[in-house]
């Protein structure tokens, strides 16, 4: 039977048999194959088990590397689409691709996905020049073999620097935000290895927020004689060039906004030479003015120019090849004068001495203040602009190394330690890729900070604008690493959603319109959006212990609750069921009772009379309570079918009977005939609110056997072992021999028009899925859902660091970061100062947000006395009065202190009563 097939009668269901799903966990994902069998009759077997061993060295000698993380290693054939953001959390990124170039020049204040700048025929890029002894110096940009797919083109091959010498092999060592070119080649005396990085230091916002890209060139000799070696940087000034091809310019003249008038100077500082970039010809309040830095930390053997010769047939590239590799070192040129784009190079040579190693840092940094609204004016006014928190902290780019290159060692390291402390502890390697690689959405344009410093995101980000505008609730509703790890900056969100976005009556805008002081004039509410974000602020609660922040907030939030209530709303008649018009993320409505809006709903219930009892409303508590028992004993009781939940298609009478706010207007154009519900499908998200529940602790929200059965039952009928028989007649996420969760199947018969995205697959959702299956014990089949999303993203086919949805970098997927918390069972309340995990042996890290670390458990558990566990803290001061091994035991903090960062702390296990 194929995938698709489906009996008008329902009876026929696609499947995935048992045979599927074991190899689809015991191959971990991968496309591998038996080895084939030769012409002589013998099989390959012996050449690709010498293959995978060369690869296992490489990766550990990789991976070994503390100082500079490794998670995976991608080879040369797995290199082409990766792409890995350099950059602090809302200062915008360029990223380092797999072969080593530098691509997605995305710092002005908007996307560049594809956009490199090339003028006078260069792009940016770093150079070797290398000579041992007296034989001939080799000259190689940093760079690996070419991509197939730049191969041809209308005037020769595409691709920027295509035309200059590089190396014959490369690879890609990662654990993000450590990215490692490994350069070789036969001709080349020496093996480089390009590293870049940018500190992301969980709990410390600021300082993932720098807008700085640090790139090492590791230069290692394994020869029997000295190396003269040289290392050159390369940078046009491209500032007003943004990617985009034409743009309004500030007069309102359709026109390309290229660089004008733009000047480089040489500038030295304390351990730094380099070049900084200006305009002195790009309108100072345009979104593409500000400056660029580029220097080194070398203090010897340094040589630069501020420009290239005056461009002309080829001239400045054939010039500057010809001084750089005569001998590793940069003559100055006197440039033009009346060229706009002056192109930069920065040179540090030094001898590597017989078997040793050499190191050259090259530093990045950029500083564009004009970030504006979502969608502004054309041409946009001073009221359109926002502006950018990182911009506040430094007067220009020069400035951002001045202060930041100082400390940037110590920075580096704690970068290190955390992402040591995912990559060493026993998660599975799926999980800790997932959950740390996704992280990296934090850096890109898809999320930035207003000079408050207030966190705002689109929901991806499209090739050259944001995609979807506005915070928008019923998609970040299922990221979870921004909490976990910079809890500042959730609650920031917090804040911005019931301190603005809530109004008089209780409905919350699920987008918010910038400046906020225009107000919440959005006007609609998500059913989805609103319910998450209540208990998003009862999980950001407990995370932080904020009862002041809670207490001042918990109007807006119970006003939140009873909209739920209004005549034409979503509970209209209070029976703790959500029949109403239901706007939600599949951006359609549903009318009548569904598992996806029901459980939302059942679970912001439950935040709110937990928060209720807390801040002393203790008739609203009860209120909660016994509209969660009714709508809880009515869903199991209505919308389970044996296998699933379902959705009971209820129309309202007429329009006029739905509240306006309601509508937004991109469902079914008649709300009495309502096209695009979900029915009878199996959706993938239908237990969302059970996943968001089991990370805050509020419990199970329905029947724990009903949503395992019916977890099993979104693999039977949604698991596809690959793509090549499925039909989809909208985007595609997934094909040819990926594996993959649709969003929804319908094994007992479908509407005609289901809700549009049914035949999809998206990573988010996939996430929720997954982790639920975690959280409800279905640990090998959670584990293998992540496995089949990371090997679609494999460096081949698509990007590991852009898990794209409704554009690039889209926020839902940093859902994954539950997956942690899932199989450590973690939870952490600052109100109750008691931390949870699971009783599971092995070392495994914890974050809440404010603080973050690590913890080990060792013995078997059988008994309790060999039972221990060793809480270490990296980052920020934690309060544990009592550590919980959930069902086991309990382990007093006998100081009762605050524990600190930089200590370790051995608990003495009480059993539990």
């Amino acid at each position: 039977m194929s995938d698709d097939d489906c009996c008008p009668g329902g009876n026929c269901t696609p499947k995935v048999d048992r045979r599927d799903f074991v190899r689809l966990v015991g191959l971990g994902l991968t496309s591998a194959a038996a080895p084939p069998v030769s012409a002589s009759g013998a099989t390959e077997a012996d050449q690709l088990a010498s293959a995978m061993q060369v690869r296992a060295a490489e990766t550990a000698r990789l991976t070994g590397d503390l100082a500079w993380p490794s998670l995976r290693v991608y080879d040369r054939d797995h290199l082409a689409r990766i792409a890995l953001p350099l950059g602090g959390i809302g200062t915008g990124t360029v990223s380092l691709g797999g072969r080593g170039d530098l691509r997605d020049w995305e710092v002005m204040n908007r996307p560049g996905k594809g956009f490199v700048p090339v003028f006078a025929g260069a792009a940016p890029f770093f150079a070797l020049y290398a000579q041992r002894g007296t034989e001939p110096a080799v000259c190689r940009v940093l760079e690996g073999p070419v991509d197939a797919d730049q191969y041809e083109g209308s005037h020769g091959a595409p691709g920027p620097n295509l035309n200059l010498p590089r190396f014959r092999n490369a690879s890609f060592a990662t654990a993000y935000p450590f990215g490692r070119v490994v350069l070789t080649d036969p001709d080349v005396p020496i093996e480089v290895h390009l590293k870049a990085f940018n500190p992301l230091v969980p709990t410390d916002a600021e300082a993932s927020s720098i807008p700085l890209a640090a790139i090492t060139v590791e230069l290692r000799n394994a020869s029997t004689m000295a190396v003269s070696a040289a290392v050159c940087a390369t940078l046009p000034n491209f500032i007003g060039v943004d990617g985009s091809e034409t743009r309004k310019d500030w007069k309102g003249d359709r026109q390309y906004v290229g660089a004008k008038q733009n000047r480089n100077a040489l500038r030295d500082g304390d351990s730094l030479a380099g070049i900084f970039m200006t305009s002195g010809g790009v309108e100072p309040l345009h979104e593409a003015f500000g400056t660029i830095a580029l220097a080194t930390t070398a203090t010897t053997g340094v040589t630069r120019r501020a420009s290239w010769v005056q461009p002309r047939w080829g001239v400045p590239l054939l010039d500057f090849w010809d001084d750089f590799s005569a001998d590793g070192a940069i003559d100055a040129r006197e440039g033009d004068p009346k060229v706009d784009t002056p192109v930069a190079s920065l040179a540090v040579k030094l001898e590597v001495p017989a078997g040793g190693t050499r190191e050259i840092t090259m530093l990045l940094a950029w500083h564009f203040p004009n970030r504006y609204t979502w969608t502004p004016a054309t041409p946009p006014s001073g009221d359109d602009r926002i502006g950018n928190h990182y911009t506040t902290r430094y007067t220009d780019a020069w400035d951002v190394l001045a202060r930041e290159v100082p400390q940037l060692q110590s920075l580096q390291a704690r970068t290190a330690r955390f992402v040591n402390t995912v990559c060493g502890s026993d998660l599975p390697p799926q999980v800790k890729e997932a959950a740390l690689f996704n992280v990296s959405t934090l850096r890109t344009q898809t999320c930035f900070r207003t000079p408050d410093g207030t966190l705002f995101g689109w929901e991806g980000i499209a090739d050259t604008q944001g995609c979807c505008h506005g915070s928008c609730t019923h998609v970040w509703n299922y990221e979870q690493a921004t909490a976990f790890l910079f809890g500042d900056l959730a609650w920031s969100m917090r804040e911005v959603e019931f301190g603005h976005a809530t109004d008089e009556q209780g409905m919350m805008s699920f987008r918010v319109h910038l400046p906020l002081a225009r107000g919440r004039a959005f006007g609609k509410a998500a059913a989805d959006g609103q319910m998450g974000c209540i208990m998003k602020i009862h999980r950001d609660w407990q995370l932080s212990g904020r009862d002041a922040d809670l207490r001042r907030l918990w109007p807006a939030v119970r006003r939140a609750v009873e909209f739920c209530w209004i005549a034409g709303g979503w509970d209209a008649d209070r029976d703790g069921v959500m029949e109403g018009c239901q706007h939600n993320t599949m951006d359609v409505e549903y009318y009548g009772p569904n598992p996806q809006m029901g459980l939302w709903y059942l679970g912001a219930l439950r935040a709110a009379e937990e928060m209720a009892q807390h801040v002393g409303d203790a008739d609203f508590a009860r209120t909660c309570h016994s509209l969660y028992e009714r709508g809880r004993t009515w869903i199991d009781g209505n919308l389970f079918n044996g296998e699933y939940y379902e959705h009971q298609v209820r129309p309202p009478s007429s329009a006029a009977a739905v509240a306006p706010s309601l509508l937004v207007g991109m469902g079914a154009k008649d709300p009495t005939r309502p096209e695009f519900q979900l029915a009878q499908g199996c959706l993938v998200d239908q237990l969302v609110g059970q996943f968001m529940a089991r990370v805050c602790r509020l419990g199970s929200l329905v029947d724990p056997a009903h949503a395992r059965t019916t977890l099993q039952s979104i693999l039977k009928y949604n698991l596809r072992g690959d793509m090549h028989a499925h039909f989809n007649n909208m985007r595609v996420f997934a094909m040819g021999d990926d594996a993959a969760l649709l969003m929804a199947s319908y094994p007992k018969g479908r509407p005609e028009n289901p809700f549009p995205y049914f035949t999809e697959v998206m990573t988010g959702f996939e996430y929720a899925a997954a982790v639920g299956m975690l959280y409800e014990g279905l640990e090998a089949e959670g584990l293998t859902c992540i496995g089949m999303i990371r090997a679609r993203y494999d460096g081949l086919h698509r990007n590991p660091f852009d898990e794209a949805e409704c554009g690039h970098h889209y926020a839902r997927a940093m859902a994954s970061w539950a997956a942690i918390l899932a199989l450590t069972g973690f939870h952490y309340s600052a109100v109750t100062k008691r931390m949870i995990i699971a009783p599971r042996p092995g070392r495994f890290p914890w974050s809440t947000g404010r603080a973050m670390g690590e913890y080990s458990v060792t013995g078997t558990g059988q008994d309790l006395r060999d039972l221990s566990v060793m809480l270490r803290v990296h980052e920020g001061t934690v309060d544990v009065e009592m550590l919980e091994l959930k069902g086991r035991a309990t382990f007093p903090n006998a100081s009762r202190k605050p524990f600190t960062a930089g200590s370790a702390y051995q608990f003495t296990m009480t059993p539990r009563p």
